[in-house]
């Protein structure tokens, strides 16, 4: 059954063969010879116990909670970063322009009371025909200048800002203009012309106190001379 090994020696009858890489192996007559790699064995099957002891119970929940912890972060980003490169491509809406309302165009002129520098009340309507600029959205000192030179002498130019009057500041040589305050601002809320940074609105009115136009935003003298020179005809 068994083959022996070089000295003659095989394996005890009745007894299967050993693997041939294990070489020589030698049954000791007496047992107790083998106390000493009884007692390493032992050691080695305690270490190894005491190493994998409570593994088992407290490694699979550890994986279950580290899978749903990664399965939900996998989730958010799946549904915010498409979003948030959405959001950061694309370009912010511009404000919608100001539209006057075509009811304000062909209206009389409300009689309004504003004040002067030294807060006395100033008939708006007493100073018409009148290309008045609303001046507290933005001073625009060369647009003023620039519609004090173009206005007809019979056409007065009136700036207006919220509160009290704000002196105008005109080129050597121009002529005068009316600075005027509208604490109520009772001539925005007429006109809907709410004040905007940076922008400087103006209102024409003729000789018979009709507004014929309103201008959200003025821009160069040319774009409004012709309606300059209708105000004093």
């Amino acid at each position: 059954m068994g083959t022996p090994d070089a000295e003659g020696h095989g394996p005890p009858e009745g007894l299967p063969d050993l693997p041939p890489e294990w070489g020589r192996v030698v049954v000791p007559d007496d047992p107790s010879a083998l106390a000493g790699e009884a007692a390493q064995v032992r050691r080695e099957m305690r270490r190894a116990a005491r190493g994998g002891a409570g593994r088992p119970a407290l490694g699979l929940p550890l994986v279950v909670l580290l899978v749903a912890v990664l399965t939900t972060l996998a989730g958010l980003v799946a549904v915010t970063w498409p979003r948030t490169t959405r959001s950061a491509d694309r370009p912010a809406p511009a404000p919608a322009p100001y539209d006057p309302p075509a009811a304000v165009i062909g209206r009389p002129l409300p009689a309004l009371d504003l004040v002067d520098g030294g807060q006395s009340p100033v008939p708006l309507r007493g100073l018409l025909p009148a290309v008045i600029l609303l001046v507290d959205g933005c001073g625009c000192p060369e647009r003023v200048a620039e519609a004090v030179a173009a206005a007809p002498a019979a056409v007065t130019v009136v700036t207006v800002t919220h509160g009290p009057a704000a002196p105008v500041t005109v080129p050597p040589g121009a002529r005068a203009v009316r600075a005027l305050g509208d604490p109520t601002d009772g001539l925005r809320t007429f006109l809907r012309l709410p004040a905007r940074p940076n922008h400087l609105g103006a209102v024409l009115v003729d000789r018979a106190g009709v507004v014929v136009g309103v201008v959200p935003d003025l821009g160069p003298v040319e774009t409004y001379r012709a309606d300059l020179a209708r105000l004093a005809a």
